[in-house]
Parts: structure tokens; C-alpha cells; sequence
């Protein structure tokens, strides 16, 4: 038998092997002098561009209280979308972010009671049991352990971690999500640019998180490029958008504009011009105000899908719901306001509709929705002990 000591340390280099040195930190934290006695919780808003970990104290209360759940600390890493860095890297975002968050709150993974990761790329049962696989290795087995789709987090950022109500997210892309109470949902969301499709819905089965996405500012760009080419060839009306665009670029005529695009067609590079459209919309511009006037009622036919196909305005149409909104795009920062056009849209066939503009980051959703998921499973122990 080896000596203890021996194992011990092959133990110990095991751990350091799977780990890195990635929870060296917990070496130097004292179990007794941890002062979040209930435990912490982990949120986690991961995407395209950035990965958002927050870690709250678990405090067993009423929902109405959620609220007040003491953000202990954040922590911020780069992409952790699998399908664009790979899964090896992405794994290894999450797991660092996560373990920031606990260290900077002077808090180890003993002292974690749920963790909630809301990730873009989560489109299939198979991402979900993939990813909890993986947390099972990193987390002790009593943790309770939620992987959902971004878009779910977005959904609870504004309803205190309920899953109820649809959530509508337009920046650079868009899609439209949907919960009722007793566990059905729908998406909304495009078959991307190339095809035209911003408004295809499609029932998903429970616990599928299909997150395709539409690119929303992308497409009212490309649209704007368009016009510009169409004007100049004569196949269109003129437009302020093709000076503006030409001046915001340091492009000198249209035919430039043709290399511009072709040179690099990545969709956050051509998202970048929909503040352009957006100025020319308010400049009187006819153009460029049916561009965003036609996106704002393909992003309330993607709302009106969803809600129809889940009933969440009741048979008559007239229930209340909550709607959340999301994203640059839906911000009211303009005279041309999107959302408020396509909450005129939506308001015409849902009069129930409660617009929602969170006050929180997606990343305290997922948060709320692990104090939430844990609190049902807690109390449904509870009962049946």
C-alpha cells in the first residue's frame, strides 16, 4: 500500500494536473475564516465576445427578496462560446472567470451552493449534459449544477430569475425566446443574413436551448450598404446614407465601398454602421427610415410568434406578460427609437404586453435563476423529508 503521505501528494498532483493553477488560490484560504457562512452562488453570462461570472450569497428567503442578494463580486474573461474558440478553450474561460469570482470574494468552491451558466452555443441537450459533465469534475458533488442558453439569462435579468414571459435581444443579432410556467418555450430567430430570415419561429422541445441567431444590426447595415450601391448604379433613390456612410469609412465614392465590404464581411465590422442609419433615419431620410421601420416590425413579428405559439396573452389576447428587451439596438438613446417603434408594433395585437428594460446584467440573471432552480429543489426536499 503506498504511505499516506505519498498519496497525498500523487493526490495532490492529480488535482494540479486537471486544475492548473487555475484554484492555487484556495490553498491560501482558511475554511474557518470564509465569512459567507449559507454559501455563495455563481451566475454566468457567457457569449461571442465576453464572459461575465457574478457570485452572490446565498441567503434562504422568499423570492420577493431576491433583490437584495449581496453581489460579492465579478469577474470578466473573453469568449467562452465553444463553436467560435474551440472547447478546450472555452472550457477554459469558464473555469477561470469562475474561479476570479470566487477568489476575489475570498471564497472557494467548498463554499458553493449552485452554479448557473448561461452560455451562447448552448443549442442542444447534448452542450447542456457536456458542460454539467465537465462542471462535475471541477465542482464538489453537493453543488447544484444549471446550464442554459444565454438568452435564458437575458429572460431572468428581467423577471428576478423567473422563467416566465418572453425576452427579445437585438444587437448584432436578435432572437426572440419564450417561457410559460409550466415549462414549455419557443424561439423566434432567423436563419441568419444570406437567407433574409428574421422572423421564423419554431416550438423547441424542454430543456433545448436553439439560439440562432438573426444578425439584427448586421442586417439593418447591410441594407443601408445596399441602398447606397443601388443608389449609385441607378437602380434606387438617393439617400443621405450614401455621405454618411462614405464619410464615417474615409471612402471617397461607392465603388470603394464595394472593396470595403468584400475586404472584411465579419458581422460586428458591418454592425458598427447601424448608429449611421440610425442618424440619417432621424435627418428625414426615407430610405434609411424604412430600413429600420420594416427591422422594427420583423423584430415584433419574431415577438408575435412566440407569444402566440406559447399563449402567454391568453385566449383572448389581452393577458399580461412580461416582454424583456435587450441589446444596443433596443436601447433608447435616439430619436428613432427601435424598441419603442416595435413596442408599437407588438402593442397593436398583445395590449397586455409589460415592456421590461433591466436594470442588471445578464450575467445577476443567471444568478437569480441558480438561487431560483436551487430554492425549488431545496423546498421540494424539505416537503418530501
Amino acid at each position: 500500500m503506498m504511505p499516506e503521505k505519498e498519496q497525498l501528494g500523487l493526490d495532490s498532483e492529480m488535482k494540479r494536473r486537471r486544475n492548473g493553477e487555475t484554484w492555487e488560490f484556495e490553498d491560501d484560504i482558511d475554511d474557518t475564516s470564509v465569512s459567507v457562512s449559507d454559501g455563495v452562488l455563481l451566475g454566468l453570462d457567457g457569449g461571442t465576445t465576453s464572459t461575465i461570472c457574478i457570485c452572490m450569497k446565498m441567503v434562504y428567503f422568499s423570492h420577493s427578496q431576491l433583490q437584495s442578494l449581496p453581489i460579492l463580486s465579478r469577474a470578466v474573461a473573453g469568449c467562452s462560446n465553444h463553436n467560435s474558440v474551440g472547447e478546450i478553450a472555452a472550457r477554459e474561460t469558464l473555469e477561470q472567470v469562475m474561479a476570479d469570482a470566487l477568489s476575489k470574494c475570498g471564497s472557494k468552491r467548498s463554499s458553493v451552493r449552485a452554479v448557473c451558466l448561461a452560455v451562447s452555443g448552448v443549442n442542444h441537450p447534448t452542450d447542456q449534459q457536456r458542460i454539467l459533465s465537465w462542471l462535475r469534475d471541477i465542482f464538489p458533488s453537493n453543488v447544484r449544477l444549471y446550464v442554459q442558453n444565454d438568452a435564458v439569462a437575458a429572460l431572468a435579468s428581467g423577471t428576478m430569475g423567473k422563467l416566465r414571459g418572453c425576452v427579445l435581444i437585438a444587437g448584432t443579432g436578435t432572437i426572440a425566446y419564450g417561457f410559460t410556467e409550466d415549462g414549455k418555450e419557443a424561439r423566434a430567430a432567423g436563419a441568419g443574413p444570406v437567407l433574409g430570415d428574421w422572423g421564423r419561429s419554431s416550438s423547441c422541445v424542454p430543456l433545448c436551448r436553439i439560439a440562432t441567431l438573426a444578425m439584427f444590426g448586421y442586417g439593418i447595415s447591410a441594407q443601408a450598404l445596399t441602398a447606397v450601391i443601388r443608389a449609385h448604379d441607378g437602380r434606387g433613390p438617393s439617400t443621405m446614407l450614401t455621405t454618411s456612410i462614405l464619410q464615417t469609412l474615409g471612402l471617397s465614392s461607392a465603388e470603394e465601398l464595394i472593396g470595403w465590404t468584400y475586404a472584411d464581411p465579419s458581422w460586428a465590422r458591418i454592425a458598427a454602421l447601424v448608429p449611421v442609419v440610425v442618424s440619417c433615419a432621424e435627418a428625414g431620410d426615407e430610405v434609411a427610415n424604412k430600413i429600420l421601420l420594416e427591422s422594427a416590425q420583423e423584430l415584433a413579428s419574431s415577438v408575435k410568434a412566440v407569444v402566440g405559439r406559447l399563449g402567454l396573452c391568453g385566449q383572448d389576447g389581452k393577458d399580461a406578460f412580461p416582454l424583456v428587451m435587450v441589446g444596443g439596438v433596443l436601447e433608447a438613446n435616439t430619436r428613432w427609437d427601435v424598441g419603442k417603434e416595435v413596442m408599437k408594433c407588438i402593442s397593436k395585437y398583445f395590449p397586455g404586453v409589460l415592456p421590461i428594460r433591466p436594470k442588471v446584467e445578464p450575467a445577476v440573471g443567471a444568478a437569480w435563476l441558480a438561487w431560483n432552480f436551487f430554492m425549488k429543489e431545496y423546498n421540494r426536499e424539505l416537503c418530501s423529508s
